[in-house]
């Protein structure tokens, strides 16, 4: 891979070639990305998805306040914002034709990545972590593995393993009449916030983590190679035919999320009581014990201000490392053999694995989760149900009224019955996964007669 082609201006549809030395600098490209993703319908339902702990009933003060998937993005794409302004600035000094020759800054970078980082939880469907399994469980287990026999392998296997990442992609590129590319970001972004740039099947042919899960859908497999073709990805020889190796800057998008899940989701806990506060400082302390203030923190007499303090430190000192991990193996990542996230090989492991680990026992185990978890199952198995057997009826020229009341009630661009099964059934999961957690539940409470 080479970084002239990974910095790709290109758009969906674009007739000529984009340089960045021809850029008004008043409005960049990199910058109208990050300008779409935030205006569009997708972003603002994140206002109401669970990041991980469900809003609690009483909010206002401080301690109730807890992250939604629209705030938690926001913060990772500041974070994201900074770590490629940082790895912008090594690059350009070790390759200095970019900005001499073709005009690149250390903006730039930082542009990508956040815009990158403000997307890539766009496709995440409502109830937390439990939501694409959800979907999953529905077609591998529940009515929906009726539809197995009609569908090849690899469209199966999109739907069993419903994955968000994949679902972002479709949001961000999918085609709609007067609006071809969707929202016809860079191929740089797209390439930046392709976690995992392969197929569904095969699936885990290794364990180089561009393979952990699978980032489109068959729907999407042209537009996805158009982007791959264009910046130049690596093919990854564990899945010659559909599967390829991360654009660099994908690791400092994981890198950001890594950072912001593991610190805030961290802070989530202390703010709702679920872990002690003194106890989660001592955590906290040991992450940035080289970099702390003493007398700074010690003249802190408000627990919430020494939370801040080391909140802020603890992010600081993961961004330095990250980007020191991602600098020192550039040319390994440009390769393509860099096969694990960039904090999984920092100097701060061990002190992340223990504030997981504390996570997973105390907020991600807990009765508010699991809670939400247990509703979330129920009721996107319900309205898949109801809506994928009236269209499947519809298609299949046996619905009742029923059915078509039930048509009615979707979205006019969902309600297509001359599409494939197999695009019937992804564009229904998308339709499900793109509700908030409040829409999923007042249109369940509609259709199952609680609500009138």
């Amino acid at each position: 891979m080479n970084w002239e082609q990974l910095l790709s201006l290109r758009r969906h549809g674009d007739t000529h070639k984009r340089l960045r030395k021809e850029q008004n600098e008043t409005r960049l490209g990199f910058e109208v990305d990050y300008d779409r993703i935030i205006f569009s319908s997708a972003f603002r339902s994140l206002q109401d998805k669970t990041q991980v702990v469900p809003m609690p009933i009483s909010v206002g003060s401080n301690k109730d306040f807890v992250h939604t998937r629209l705030t938690h993005s926001l913060e990772v794409s500041v974070v994201g914002r900074s770590l490629g302004r940082i790895a912008g600035q090594k690059i350009l000094a070790k390759y200095p034709f970019l900005s001499e020759v073709h005009g690149y800054h250390f903006n730039d970078f930082g542009a990508i990545v956040a815009a990158a980082a403000l997307a890539h939880d766009i496709g995440n469907p409502p109830f937390g972590h439990s939501g694409e399994k959800a979907i999953g469980n529905y077609f591998a287990q529940g009515n929906g593995k009726k539809y197995k026999e009609v569908l090849s392998d690899v469209e199966y296997q999109d739907l069993i393993d419903f994955e968000g990442n994949a679902n972002g992609f479709k949001l961000l590129t999918e085609s709609r009449d007067g609006v071809p590319g969707g929202l016809r970001l860079s191929y740089a972004t797209l390439g930046a916030f392709m976690k995992y740039p392969k197929a569904s099947l095969p699936k885990k042919p290794s364990r180089h983590i561009a393979d952990k899960k699978f980032g489109f859908f068959q729907s999407e497999k042209d537009f996805f190679m158009e982007v791959v073709q264009e910046i130049g990805l690596v093919p990854n020889p564990h899945n010659p035919e559909m599967g390829y190796y991360r654009h660099p800057l994908t690791y400092l998008v994981e890198a950001a999320d890594d950072i912001c899940y593991t610190i805030i989701d961290f802070e989530d806990g202390i703010n709702l009581g679920l872990i002690s506060e003194e106890y989660a400082l001592e955590y906290l302390i040991k992450l940035v014990k080289d970099n702390i203030n003493t007398k700074k923190y010690t003249a802190m007499t408000n627990s919430s201000d020494r939370l801040s303090y080391l909140r802020a430190l603890a992010i600081n000192t993961l961004i330095s490392d990250a980007v020191e991990v991602f600098v020192n193996n550039e040319e390994t990542i440009l390769k393509g053999d860099f096969g694990s996230a960039l904090l999984d090989k920092g100097k701060y492991k061990a002190q992340i694995d223990d504030i997981l680990k504390l996570s997973v026992e105390k907020i991600y185990q807990s009765a508010h989760v699991i809670d939400k978890e247990l509703a979330g199952y129920r009721i996107i198995a319900d309205l898949l149900d109801m809506y994928t057997t009236a269209l499947i009826r519809k298609k299949e020229d046996c619905a009742n009224n029923y059915d078509g009341l039930l048509i009615k009630s979707l979205p006019e661009n969902y309600r297509n019955t001359d599409a494939s099964v197999y695009k019937i059934l992804l564009d229904t999961s998308c339709f499900v996964a793109s509700l908030s957690d409040s829409a999923a539940v007042h249109i369940h409470d509609k259709l199952t007669g609680r609500k009138i």
